[in-house]
């Protein structure tokens, strides 16, 4: 099955697809689901490759981006701030609906690169208590402007658990995003 897979997109893209190289970043909001937490504001930056055949485009990329969540220590009133910093890679599939709007969709793996835990008094920077990867699905909305400027607006949901401090929580995060494509 994955052999027509592949052999089906190679022909589709050997028969007209255009490619390009391109640059992303933007504002990233994220928590963990069925939590009572405040989201996390960050950004994202990374590049993608894609590649064009009319009314298809598929999408790998890389980026790195900046989650987690924050809350209040029940006990002391403090500020919690969980930060965590991702290399994510997603492989995004593009319909393009008219000339200008496209939707789209993938799937996107994630490796934590690094944690900052802070609760006003303590900073703690260890990984150990998270998985170290995630697997998500990416689901959103792309408009291509002039000169080469996109922007778009995702939602990432992750599919695994982090085993947060052995709980069983997934990752959550919105993005908008302006990118530029290099022809």
């Amino acid at each position: 099955m994955k052999k027509i897979f592949f052999l089906l997109l190679s022909v589709l893209f050997i028969q007209g697809a255009q490619a390009q190289f391109g640059v992303r970043a933007g504002y990233s909001s994220g928590n963990f689901e069925q939590t009572n937490y405040r989201n996390k504001s960050g950004f994202h930056i990374g590049a993608y490759y894609r590649a064009d055949a009319d009314f298809f485009s598929v999408e790998p990329g890389i980026q790195f981006s900046q989650k987690g969540y924050e809350t209040n220590n029940g006990q002391t009133g403090a500020k919690i701030d969980e930060s965590l910093s991702y290399v994510d890679v997603p492989l995004l599939f593009r319909l393009n609906f008219l000339p200008r709007l496209n939707v789209f969709a993938g799937p996107q793996g994630s490796v934590l690169i690094s944690r900052k835990y802070s609760d006003g008094t303590d900073t703690v920077t260890s990984t150990d208590i998270i998985r170290g990867y995630d697997i998500a699905g990416v689901v959103g909305l792309g408009v291509n402007l002039p000169l080469g400027i996109n922007a778009q607006v995702s939602y990432d949901f992750g599919l695994t658990s982090l085993n947060y401090f052995d709980t069983d929580v997934k990752s959550r995060v919105f993005k908008l995003s302006v990118g530029y494509d290099f022809y």
